[in-house]
């Protein structure tokens, strides 16, 4: 597994997406969006996989802190622009994407690959 976690230290759902794997003794990469923002290669690798309008966070400070709710604007650019308006943690596996806290998901992964090296 190539897993590599896109987020901030402050963020919940990111420290529980760190704590999953770590307890699973998976390694992964984590990426913190608040010290390196994505660059637009990476936005359209994961925007393949998940909706751009899925990767945009409107429920957090900093949506509400820049006024978006009530403004028109490209979605792309302002993640882009600001790293921060991006819902964490995204959390990759090769070509694969998932947005948010998804433990489910993550077990699935786990047992595929795990089915692979056993078969």
């Amino acid at each position: 597994m190539n897993i590599i976690i896109y987020g901030t230290k402050k963020c919940n759902n990111t420290k529980k997406a760190q704590r999953f794997f770590k307890e699973r003794n998976i390694p992964f990469h984590f990426r913190d969006l608040a010290e390196k923002e994505l660059v637009k290669g990476e936005l359209n690798k994961i925007s393949l996989k998940i909706p751009i309008e899925e990767l945009i966070d409107k429920d957090g400070k900093q949506y509400k802190k820049r006024g978006l709710k009530f403004m028109v604007y490209n979605i792309e650019e302002e993640l882009l622009e600001d790293p921060l308006l991006v819902k964490t943690p995204i959390v990759r596996n090769g070509n694969n994407f998932i947005v948010g806290n998804e433990p489910e998901i993550w077990k699935e992964w786990i047992e595929w690959i795990e089915w692979i090296e056993n078969n």
